[in-house]
């Protein structure tokens, strides 16, 4: 018996999320594949709607500490940005409940997407948490990390 299962449980809990999302990526999506995704609100996100204008892509999982500040990070680019491209969220293999309970009174007023089974991840290869992907008409313009200052990243492809 350990000493400290308080201590132990939450590092077991993220060792366990780890070893899902590298399974998930190691089976990777087909790149003509489409791959759909169902929002909060009802809404969905695939092909077709990636084809037309800007879409700005934040990824995120509510476990990562590296995204536990992702509602005031995408806020102020929802406000700065919508007019020019739409911005959106996209949860990385959580499930519903979980992603409600996390975002609940955050007044979040990005859409989220889930990625229950990371294949929409897999398919535009995104390798990091926090995420960023920006979408020009169908064609990834760019994709990496979540940057501290991601106006300066995106302003490049918006103007």
């Amino acid at each position: 018996m350990p000493r400290h299962p308080r201590r132990i449980a939450p590092l077991l809990a993220l060792a366990a999320c780890v070893l899902l999302a590298a399974a998930a990526w190691s089976q990777p999506a087909q790149p003509s594949q489409d791959v759909r995704l169902q929002g909060l609100r009802g809404e969905g996100l695939g092909d077709a709607e990636l084809a037309r204008g800007t879409t700005i892509l934040i990824f995120w999982t509510s476990w990562s500490p590296h995204s536990r500040d992702i509602v005031a990070r995408v806020s102020p680019l929802v406000q700065r940005w919508s007019p020019q491209a739409r911005v959106v969220t996209v949860n990385f293999m959580e499930e519903r409940p979980a992603v409600d309970g996390f975002l609940s009174n955050k007044g979040f007023d990005a859409p989220v997407f889930l990625d229950s089974d990371g294949a929409f991840a897999r398919k535009y290869s995104v390798a990091t948490l926090p995420g960023l992907l920006v979408i020009r008409d169908g064609q990834v313009v760019y994709k990496g990390r979540l940057p501290d200052d991601p106006d300066r990243v995106i302003a490049d492809f918006l103007r």
